[in-house]
């Protein structure tokens, strides 16, 4: 199994989990529930209408935090946007068909998809990191 099949493999079992940007020099962070892995990279989606959108486009260094249990994952590296890429978009909305009750035509509002880039991998329990890998 790859490096980015367990990551997804994780994200998958701990359903909700969250992503880190900031604001300035203000932290924000909010929980997301989509991702997809397709030829071993993982994408991530945002609303282009929300200020996630606009923090990663002016600081792109980003983390996802997810847990089970006792365990948690750090996902941590600089996100790059995938422009104009119908085929990864069909697929994004196959995945999570709700999505396109809000990205669509009428609404106005587009789906950015990003993947990480020269990211991290910490494998964590509460109280030791169990094992980092760089991307």
């Amino acid at each position: 199994m790859s490096n980015e099949q367990r990551i997804s493999e994780f994200l998958t079992k701990a359903g909700v989990y969250y992503l880190a940007t900031v604001n300035g020099n203000v932290p924000k962070c909010r929980p997301l529930g989509f991702h997809m892995l397709i030829d071993d990279t993982i994408y991530f989606g945002v609303g282009d209408f929300k200020e996630v959108y606009r923090q990663l486009q002016e600081n792109p260094m980003a983390e996802i935090c997810a847990t089970i249990k006792n365990d948690f994952i750090r996902y941590y590296g600089k996100a790059v946007f995938i422009e104009d890429n119908e085929e990864l978009l069909e697929k994004a909305f196959e995945v999570l068909p709700m999505m396109k009750k809000i990205y669509n035509e009428e609404s106005g509002y587009k789906l950015k998809l990003f993947k990480l880039v020269d990211a991290t991998v910490e494998y964590r329990a509460i109280i030791k990191l169990v094992e980092k890998i760089e991307l």
